[in-house]
């Protein structure tokens, strides 16, 4: 996806950032990483599909991001980041 466009609700991102000290913004550049895994999110795609992928930040994180798709795919929303655990940095295939 080229020219990628993000979107988050404000509320959701201040809570993230105070609990996993992860802003939405450095999330997003996860979709960045060459080397990111995705996976379909299952457990949490009740209502809409949702998705995980894991990658390096652009401040060297290696990061876990649920998002889904809007607007016909064309935005990322990106629902919650943290740091990967050390089981979830295994299942990431980076240099």
């Amino acid at each position: 996806m080229q020219n990628k466009e993000f979107a988050w609700d404000e509320d959701k991102h201040k809570i993230n950032k105070r609990k996993h000290k992860i802003s939405f913004d450095e999330a997003s550049s996860v979709f960045e990483d060459d080397y990111a895994v995705y996976f379909d999110d299952d457990l949490h795609s009740q209502d809409e599909d949702r998705f995980i992928i894991i990658g390096v930040s652009k401040f060297d994180n290696l990061l876990i991001v649920c998002h889904c798709y809007r607007e016909n795919d064309t935005v990322i929303r990106i629902i919650s980041a943290r740091k990967a655990t050390k089981t979830e940095s295994e299942l990431y295939g980076g240099a």
